[in-house]
């Protein structure tokens, strides 16, 4: 069984006990968080839903805060001695999902 989800703009396949990254949510290491933005759903038969499906949610536990490895942004214009260096580090939370109703 799987399930098709949206968090943080983006859509995620889980299945139970799968570990994914997500972009950032509030809350501290175990706890319970439920995505209610249920788009498919894969058991015995397919819903797919209009946008979402009605009463379908899946729940996860929260693993981990963290933030992903630093990319550098370089700007570099040719001739005119012109360069900028910044860097990100995304934030993220990482969730085991638990249970797919």
């Amino acid at each position: 069984m799987f399930a098709v989800i949206e968090t943080g703009g983006k859509q995620i396949r889980v299945e139970v006990g799968q570990s994914v990254f997500v972009e950032k949510i509030e809350g501290k290491e175990g706890d319970e968080v439920v995505f209610d933005k249920v788009l498919l759903l894969d058991g015995d038969s397919l819903k797919v839903g209009t946008p979402y499906i009605e009463g379908a949610k899946v729940v996860g536990k929260i693993e981990k805060q963290g933030r992903s490895p630093k990319i550098v942004v370089f700007k570099y214009r040719a001739k005119v001695n012109y360069r900028r260096t910044t860097g990100h580090r995304q934030p993220y939370t990482k969730v085991n999902i638990t249970s797919i109703a």
